[in-house]
């Protein structure tokens, strides 16, 4: 009889599940290329997500202890996000997770205009 699987034992869905979710492996990976960043400066660079959702996301990654939000008590307040050491841990993977998707991009890319110039051609 085969063992049955957990993901409750399972270290690699816990780190997974700590990383996954809308929009956070791209703040993980903004994150990982700055020192740190505002939160406005975040926003900006992430247009299509709300305030709500990048405030949910930044949360949820300091409170899985791979964000740090620094706090400064200025008028008006200013807030840094930067990856804690564990977080900075996830550097090469999010940089190998890039590598591939500009790749992959690339060949999507090549195979869709291979595609127009073959219907181009058909014509």
């Amino acid at each position: 009889m085969a063992p049955t699987h957990n993901p409750n034992q399972c270290p690699m869905e816990s780190i997974l599940g700590q990383i996954m979710g809308p929009w956070t492996p791209y703040i993980l990976w903004l994150l990982s290329n700055e020192e740190s960043l505002r939160f406005g400066q975040l926003s900006a660079l992430i247009p299509d997500i709300s305030a709500k959702v990048l405030t949910d996301r930044l949360r949820k990654l300091e409170a899985s202890g791979l964000v740090h939000r620094d706090y400064q008590p200025t008028v008006p307040p200013t807030v840094y996000y930067s990856l804690t050491e564990r977080g900075a841990e996830l550097h090469d993977v999010l940089q190998g997770l890039n590598k591939v998707a500009l790749r992959w991009d690339a060949e999507d890319r090549e195979k869709q205009g291979k595609s127009d110039s073959e219907v181009i051609a058909a014509e």
